[in-house]
């Protein structure tokens, strides 16, 4: 099972909207998947119409001590299961921070799924964290979304420095482009040029759509909400990279 975490220090940059798309494109194409909520917010649980909140205690579940397979809901496609958020995982550092494994806790989390899904996306909250430390260790690729902006560049490369990473651990931390107005004219620029403070990145990009905003109240990914849009059809390109990145 390959793992792809969704993760910005900002907030607001469509962090929730790349992860739900991401996973019905892997899941329109053929692979079993499971999005996993870890943000409070729940905004991932609410676009695909789940229940937010687990029957158990956060704290058992992430801990070990209770089966987290137990929380996992379907979603209306096939073989595209949701493990929800919850307004307990406010707590998730701290449980983090506690258990014994160290930096391979979320890793271990994680891989009792691999017998059943081909993929795990995660949709991460915002900030420096615990959790953004353990993703190193569990994830195949870190993806960045990144609207252009100095500001942006700023946070990523803050993000980098707080996690000191290796070489081929930096390898796997990928920005892209997202929320792309390409009347402005840095848009414009950074999509043909990106910054040298962002090393690589993804080659394609998602403009800005009212589409995407349309999610949250039909609660349906863009594949099945607007198949025709050029939103549509920007995510389906960024998953095919991103499946030649993972060795699909």
């Amino acid at each position: 099972m390959k793992v792809v975490a969704l993760h910005n220090l900002k907030g607001g940059v469509g962090k929730s909207s790349a992860a739900v798309n991401l996973a019905r494109e892997a899941n329109r194409d053929g692979l079993p998947v499971l999005l996993w909520d870890l943000d409070a917010q729940g905004a991932s649980t609410w676009i695909l119409g789940g229940e937010n909140g687990m029957s158990r205690k956060v704290g058992k579940l992430l801990s070990g001590k209770s089966p987290l397979g137990e929380q996992v809901q379907h979603t209306p496609w096939e073989r595209f299961d949701l493990l929800p958020a919850d307004m307990r995982l406010r707590e998730l550092d701290r449980i983090l921070e506690d258990k014994a494994e160290g930096d391979k806790h979320l890793k271990r989390l994680i891989a009792p799924f691999s017998e059943e899904y081909a993929l795990m996306i995660l949709d991460c909250p915002p900030g420096l964290s615990t959790l953004a430390e353990q993703l190193i260790r569990a994830a195949d690729r870190i993806l960045v979304p990144t609207i252009p902006s100095p500001l942006s560049v700023q946070a990523f490369s803050r993000m980098l420095a707080h996690l000191e990473l290796k070489k081929r651990q930096r390898e796997r931390v990928l920005p892209f482009f997202n929320l792309v107005d390409r009347r402005r004219r840095l848009h414009c620029e950074w999509i043909d040029s990106p910054p040298e403070a962002l090393g690589r990145t993804l080659e394609n990009w998602i403009p800005y759509a009212s589409d995407i905003e349309r999610m949250s109240l039909e609660n349906r990914p863009l594949a099945d909400l607007a198949p025709r849009s050029r939103a549509t059809h920007a995510y389906r390109r960024l998953w095919q990279e991103l499946k030649t990145e993972l060795g699909e």
